[in-house]
């Protein structure tokens, strides 16, 4: 039988011919006429100040930071059960994640566990949407309001997705989106920080490129224009070719997450009243954008042994996200016993838009027989 990969990017002609485009214009770098359009372009979509397209949301996270003016020894509090990127940004600047444990339906951080970490040193918040569902936003901005604090969304799983109405992305003062190959949009890799003041933007934007304004612009000076460095920058410049498929991908949204839905909703059925897993829960006054698509498996089942049989039928599959707390780089004293408990018994099984039906009965065919032999149990009752 034919490999069903775990993740798969939705690209085609309509993405080469934008790329075409870009070869023939003769600037495939950053900050040109192609990533100038798509940050307009996300500003209007998300309804915010400004867009600054970037090389990937880690570099958002460090910038969004930056321009928040996180100093050393701050204290930003950070959902525990993602990729941890968020601590890392937290880290580039010399500051302090603080893990915060979540909820065990959903793993999007846990607002009272984040209110019981605030202390005079916190400044802000970097809340997750997990997986491609958002956070309690709401209750997240009261906590936010009530102590003075920022709050970022790292929405990088979440493009498509909605919270109460609004898109993911637009749902705290600075959001950071990813378009690696496996999000809703993608150009293999790459990023945006969209922010509600424009100011932020633009010294996100002054920050991503050394520092120094855009060199195709200056390009178009009569004269010999001579940039100043005005601040320590990074090179975290979007390509033009990455921001001319982002465009056309960006025109595919609600067509690629209605083919996700469509997967997530035939699992939903194909799995349904499995006693070894508990299916995704979405709250009901949010939609989910299905980066991934994750069960987590009843405490009794193997997972390793799940996971190999999967891949010996030549079916894709991961554990979902990290316990930021647990790994070596940042492991303190501190618990999260939800995020802990979801990293060991979650599972990711195949998501993305190129799914067959045929496809998705395999997969929970194959996820059920696994977790019978995983578990020592058979359909008939115990072994």
């Amino acid at each position: 039988m034919q490999p069903i990969p775990l993740v798969h990017a939705s690209l085609g002609e309509r993405e080469l011919d934008a790329v075409a485009e870009v070869f023939e214009s003769g600037w495939p770098a950053g900050q040109g006429p192609q990533g100038k359009a798509l940050e307009a372009r996300l500003a209007e979509k998300y309804g915010l100040g400004d867009a600054v397209t970037v090389s990937n949301c880690g570099a958002a996270l460090h910038l969004a930071l930056l321009a928040l003016g996180v100093a050393p020894g701050d204290e930003v509090i950070v959902a525990d059960y993602t990729f941890p990127a968020p601590a890392q940004a937290v880290r580039y600047v010399d500051a302090v994640p603080v893990f915060a444990d979540v909820r065990a339906d959903t793993g999007t951080v846990d607002p009272q566990a984040v209110a019981d970490l605030v202390t005079p040193r916190t400044v802000g918040v970097i809340a997750v949407d997990t997986l491609g569902i958002p956070a309690d936003y709401a209750e997240l901005q009261a906590i936010a309001d009530r102590h003075g604090l920022f709050v970022v969304e790292d929405a990088a799983c979440a493009v498509g997705a909605t919270y109460q109405g609004r898109p993911a992305g637009a749902l705290a003062e600075v959001a950071c989106l990813s378009f690696h190959g496996r999000k809703g949009a993608t150009s293999g890799e790459g990023g945006a920080l969209l922010a509600r003041d424009p100011k932020i933007g633009a010294d996100a934007r002054l920050r991503s490129s050394f520092g120094i304004g855009s060199i195709f612009d200056l390009g178009k000076v009569v004269g010999l224009p001579i940039p100043e460095f005005t601040e320590i920058g990074y090179n975290y410049k979007l390509s033009d070719i990455a921001a001319a498929i982002l465009q056309v991908q960006l025109s595919r949204v609600d067509e690629l997450l209605d083919r996700r839905n469509a997967v997530a909703a035939r699992y939903g059925e194909l799995l349904a009243g499995e006693e070894l897993l508990t299916l995704p829960h979405v709250p009901g006054d949010r939609t989910h954008a299905w980066q991934s698509y994750v069960v987590t498996l009843d405490a009794g089942v193997d997972r390793s042994a799940v996971a190999a049989e999967l891949r010996g039928q030549g079916i894709g599959c991961g554990q979902g996200a990290w316990a930021t707390h647990l790994q070596p780089v940042f492991r303190s004293d501190r618990t999260c016993p939800v995020s802990a408990d979801l990293f060991a018994r979650n599972l990711a099984i195949p998501m993305h838009a190129e799914l067959t039906p045929d496809q998705v009965e395999r997969v929970a065919g194959a996820l059920r027989g696994a977790l019978r032999s995983a578990s020592g149990r058979t359909l008939g009752g115990a072994a």
